[in-house]
């Protein structure tokens, strides 16, 4: 048996602390499972928004529908920093955005919702080709129904411009 002097078996006595100063145990998580994909995604996301912030990413994916078709094409936005944003365009458009600058920071900070962009720098640059269009399919094969009805139009030209009327219609189907 153990002398009362004697602490337990398997502690000592330095490593033993008062009840008051132990701290409770950590909790951890039993199941090594999946886990919700929110749960990961703060981590994951912070340093890369800490780099953009979210009217930069809203100006990147909407550029076309800020500035328009031909602007877009000519520029792009680099960065945003402070109350400049960046663009890139080429050579001889710098000196015609210079000119349009009030006009395009009115519509960039009314795309945003609020003034976040105060003036426009500019960097000359080469523009990335646009993406290549996709190819139109096929003419679609028109149903017997529709061919026997096309083929009742005494018209060649008028039955000629609803077949590809109805080719149209059913390769969007």
């Amino acid at each position: 048996m153990q002398e009362e002097d004697e602490p337990p078996r398997g502690s000592s006595p330095r490593t033993e602390k008062p009840e008051e100063a132990t701290r409770p145990a950590p909790v951890w998580r039993a199941d090594l499972g999946p886990r919700p994909l929110s749960a990961l995604l703060p981590r994951l996301t912070r340093p890369a928004f800490k780099r953009r912030s979210p009217a930069a990413a809203h100006l990147m994916t909407d550029w076309p529908e800020i500035v328009g078709p031909a602007l877009a094409a000519q520029s792009m936005p680099l960065r945003m920093t402070g109350g400049t944003l960046t663009l890139r365009c080429a050579g001889p458009m710098a000196m015609e955005l210079q000119h349009m600058a009030p006009q395009l920071v009115a519509r960039i900070n009314t795309a945003l919702g609020q003034r976040l962009v105060e003036r426009l720098r500019f960097v000359q640059g080469a523009m990335p080709p646009p993406a290549p269009r996709a190819k139109r399919p096929p003419p679609a094969k028109l149903p017997a129904a529709v061919s026997e009805a096309l083929e009742a139009v005494p018209d060649p030209e008028l039955r000629a411009a609803l077949a590809r009327l109805g080719q149209g219609v059913y390769r969007r189907r």
